[in-house]
């Protein structure tokens, strides 16, 4: 009995770091989309809102299965409940990268400014910061997110540096107001996929330790 839960267990940690990639995916291609101006690309995410979706619903109801047939103790309860975190953690990634998806829809047309004020470095960052996030999870190791809480603060900075230097463009040419608007909502949602890595983080220590840390 033991070892059919810990095989089912094993099975939907698997597929949860499936979908953590694919949420993960979803936001590299509308940033890659917002960059080259593609709005293709950007559909193609669109179009994957329902799939993650789906994901979340039967990866969820996987872990209630769990929860109510096995009745998991220490380790194993606290993989669960890291597990349903990473699980609502990719579905929020997911869907930011859907939400920017649908800027580039708008914006695509028109020319990029000021090299984006940065965006395309912050995303890397943030993107970085999710894949150690996984990576971590998968491997039940706390290497990885070791540096999150300087990690985070850089972000935050980037955050803030975009929003500045958006506004500054907007004082000077009314012009850029729609599209400097559209760059600091998508520094926002970038700082908030990180604060999303940083959530799995946290839940991934405390799988591994049991104690509690609060990362951003």
């Amino acid at each position: 009995m033991a070892e059919k839960f810990h095989t089912e267990l094993d099975n939907v940690k698997n597929e949860t770091v499936v979908m953590a990639r694919f949420g993960r995916a979803m936001l590299r291609d509308a940033v890659d989309a917002l960059v080259r101006q593609d709005p293709d690309l950007a559909e193609g995410v669109v179009a994957r809102k329902d799939e993650i979706h789906t994901m979340e619903v039967r990866l969820e109801e996987d872990c209630y299965h769990l929860i109510a047939t096995g009745q998991p103790m220490a380790k194993d309860m606290r993989t669960i409940v890291c597990t349903l975190k990473v699980i609502a953690a990719s579905h929020r990634i997911g869907r930011y990268g859907k939400v920017i998806a649908k800027i580039v829809q708008e914006i695509s047309d028109k020319p990029h400014i000021a090299r984006m004020m940065s965006i395309p470095h912050m995303a890397d960052l943030a993107i970085g910061m999710i894949d150690d996030a996984i990576e971590a999870y998968e491997k039940d190791s706390l290497r990885q997110i070791a540096e999150f809480p300087a990690r985070d603060d850089t972000i935050d900075a980037l955050r803030h540096s975009i929003f500045r230097e958006g506004i500054t463009h907007m004082m000077e040419d009314p012009k850029t107001i729609t599209r400097c608007t559209h760059y600091i909502m998508v520094a926002r949602y970038l700082e908030r996929c990180a604060d999303h890595a940083c959530k799995i983080a946290e839940n991934v220590h405390y799988m591994e330790t049991g104690e509690r840390v609060e990362i951003h």
